[in-house]
């Protein structure tokens, strides 16, 4: 799938998120629809501009100086000067599980967080292909995109409490509209939260893409992925659940029935297109 495809797609996902919230909203009518949407829009105002002070204090990872980490710094500096970026920030988080994340809202306010596990366990070459992935994530300004996509869901959820705590619309009280209400109320989270991981998805997709193009060959990267999943399920990692779709592999290890609602696609996917990348270039 291509880039342009991909992101397409996870436009397509946000508009129909829109759509989703613009239909429960007209099933629970009433005016407190209007002070819920402002409350949700000045919350993820502040989540939007602050979001990487959440994520990076939330993971407990502290800023990392060159001297402590001279290969770390030549890696990111090497590959953003590829990707035309700025130099981000540069964390260290104290866990031994192999991870790293990036945040920030554009490339100017970026930052890159690796565990001391990624570091210590994982060679050069695949840790340059973590680096590459989530390098990708600040270029392909993905923040913006769960931004929105947060802001849409949790005005999604504030209409259904809502409906849950003022039964909708008071001046309204046929069956139909309470069916509809209740149909809001139940379907309208669960709806949300399945388009919200869709998007989650293509995101990572996309930066798998991108990063493959970024290296020169998708092999580093496939091969650090393999390992993260083996590392996730060896190693435990104290995570904020609201943060893990962050990380380039979901630190909380996803098994069974969790792995249908985890925001990261199945590893064994990601790594198969990025090894058919490889095949269709003549690098494998």
């Amino acid at each position: 799938m291509t880039g342009f495809t991909t992101r397409l797609r996870t436009w397509l996902l946000i508009a129909a998120l829109s759509g989703l919230l613009v239909a429960i909203g007209f099933l629970l009518g009433g005016s407190y629809i209007y002070l819920f949407l402002g409350l949700a829009v000045i919350m993820n105002f502040f989540g939007y501009f602050f979001s990487d002070k959440v994520a990076l204090a939330s993971s407990r990872a502290q800023p990392v100086e060159e001297s402590q980490a001279p290969d770390l710094y030549t890696d990111i500096r090497e590959l953003t000067q590829r990707a035309g970026l700025p130099m981000p920030r540069v964390y260290l988080i104290p866990s031994e599980q192999p991870n790293a994340f990036a945040t920030g809202r554009n490339p100017k306010h970026a930052a890159v967080a690796v565990t001391q596990g990624l570091l210590k366990l994982m060679p050069r070459e695949q840790v340059k292909g973590v680096l590459a992935h989530e390098l990708s994530h600040v270029k392909n300004r993905d923040i913006l995109v769960a931004s929105i996509a947060a802001m849409i869901g949790s005005v999604i959820t504030w209409l259904s409490y809502m409906f849950m705590f003022f039964g909708g619309n008071s001046e309204d009280n046929s069956p139909v509209g309470a069916i509809g209400g209740l149909v809001a109320l139940i379907v309208g989270p669960l709806a949300a939260m399945l388009l919200q991981l869709g998007i989650s998805r293509q995101r990572e997709y996309l930066a798998d893409a991108s990063g493959a193009k970024l290296l020169g060959q998708a092999a580093p990267l496939a091969n650090a992925l393999e390992s993260l999943e083996r590392a996730s399920q060896a190693i435990p990692m104290q995570v904020n659940p609201a943060t893990e779709s962050l990380y380039i592999s979901n630190p909380l290890g996803a098994r069974g029935m969790s792995k249908l609602f985890s925001t990261h696609p199945p590893i064994a996917e990601r790594v198969r297109r990025l090894r058919a990348m490889d095949t269709a270039r003549g690098l494998a």
